[in-house]
C-alpha cells in the first residue's frame, strides 16, 4: 500500500493512505543506510496482520526534503515571526529563507501579532509599529508578505488563497504563534498553544513534533513545525549564497571580477545596488554574516 507521512513521534510513523491512518515502523535497514522516514514523505507499507504496527518498506523519491524543520515534499515555506513577544531575530528568518530558495521552494514571509502595534499611545506599542515597519521594509521588496493580526483574525484568509491544494510549511522561532496560525486554518482540531517566558522573551517550545494537517479536499495542508532559537546553515558553499538571496541574484554578473564574493572587491555590483538603497543595508549586511558562518565552517 501506499501513503504519506503525517506524524512521526519516537520511532512511529502515522501513515495516511485513504481515510485510514495506519501506525507503522521503519524496516530496519534504514537505519543501517542512515536514512529516516520524514513527515510528508510518500510512502509504501506493509499491512501486519495480528499486529498494532505496519512497516514501511520504502520511501519514494522526495521532490524536496528539509533538515530545519525535518519534513518532505514542501511545496511552500510560511516563514513566521512577530513583530514583538518575542522580538524578531532577522538571522533566523534569513537562515530559513535561505534554506527555501536552496530547496527551489516557494517563500511567504508572515508576519505575526500585528495587533501589537495598533495602540501606539503606549510604549510596547509604538516599539512593535516600529518593529513592523522595519520588518516591511526589509522583506516586501524581496518576498510576498503577508500581516497576521491574533485579535482580529485578519490576513488568515490571505494565506489560504496563497497556498490552496498545496502543502505549506509553517517554520519560525518559538512563540511566534505559529500554532495560533494553524487553529486559525484548521476548522476540526486544535493544537495547543505556549506563552511567551517573562523574563527571556522567548517562545516556549509548544510543537514537539512534526505533523501534517489536511485542510480540505482539495489537498491542502499545512505542516505544523517545532519552533527553535537558531540552527546553523548545512549543505551550502559560499559561491552558492549570492543565489540564495533574491534581490543579490538579480544584480550578478556585473561585478568587475568573475569571482567577486561581493565583500571588499573593487567594482562590485552587489555594493553598489546597496549604496543605491536597491538592496537594504540589512540584508546585505545578513549576506556578510552568512558568508562568515560559511567560511568559519572550513576552518575546522
Amino acid at each position: 500500500m501506499q501513503g504519506q507521512i503525517m506524524k512521526g513521534i519516537a520511532g512511529f510513523y502515522f501513515v495516511k493512505s485513504g481515510e485510514t491512518v495506519y501506525r507503522c515502523k521503519a524496516r530496519g535497514i534504514f537505519k543501517k543506510q542512515e536514512i529516516k522516514p520524514a513527515v510528508g514523505d510518500r510512502v509504501e507499507f506493509d499491512i501486519i496482520e495480528g499486529n498494532d504496527d505496519n512497516l514501511i518498506t520504502q520511501i519514494l523519491p522526495r521532490r524536496n526534503s528539509f533538515i530545519r524543520p525535518f519534513v518532505a515534499n514542501v511545496d511552500c515555506f510560511l516563514v513566521v515571526t512577530a513583530v514583538a513577544r518575542p522580538a524578531p531575530v532577522q538571522e533566523l528568518v534569513d537562515k530559513l529563507l535561505i534554506m527555501a530558495e536552496k530547496a527551489g521552494t516557494e517563500v511567504i514571509l508572515c508576519i505575526n501579532k500585528c495587533d501589537l502595534a495598533a495602540d501606539q499611545s503606549k510604549g510596547s506599542g509604538r516599539k512593535a509599529a516600529a518593529s513592523l515597519q522595519h520588518l516591511r521594509s526589509i522583506y516586501e521588496p524581496v518576498y510576498p508578505v503577508i500581516l497576521l493580526s491574533q485579535e482580529d483574525g485578519s490576513g488568515y484568509g490571505k494565506i489560504l488563497e496563497r497556498i490552496r491544494g498545496r502543502k505549506a510549511a509553517l517554520a519560525g522561532a518559538s512563540g511566534v504563534g505559529k500554532s495560533t496560525i494553524l487553529n486559525q486554518l484548521l476548522r476540526d482540531e486544535k493544537m495547543e498553544t505556549g506563552s511567551i517566558s517573562e523574563k527571556t522573551q522567548r517562545g516556549r517550545h509548544t510543537t514537539r513534533h512534526a505533523e501534517l494537517f489536511l485542510l480540505d479536499e482539495e489537498g491542502t495542508g499545512i505542516f505544523d513545525t517545532p519552533g527553535f532559537t537558531s540552527f546553523a546553515l548545512a549543505g551550502i558553499e559560499a559561491e552558492q549564497l549570492p543565489h540564495l538571496y533574491p534581490e543579490i541574484e538579480r544584480v550578478l554578473g556585473g561585478c568587475r571580477y568573475d569571482d567577486c564574493r561581493h565583500l571588499a572587491e573593487p567594482g562590485c555590483a552587489v555594493k553598489e545596488a546597496v549604496a543605491k538603497g536597491q538592496i537594504s543595508q540589512e540584508r546585505y549586511d545578513s549576506y556578510r554574516a552568512m558568508i562568515r558562518e560559511i567560511d568559519s565552517k572550513k576552518k575546522y
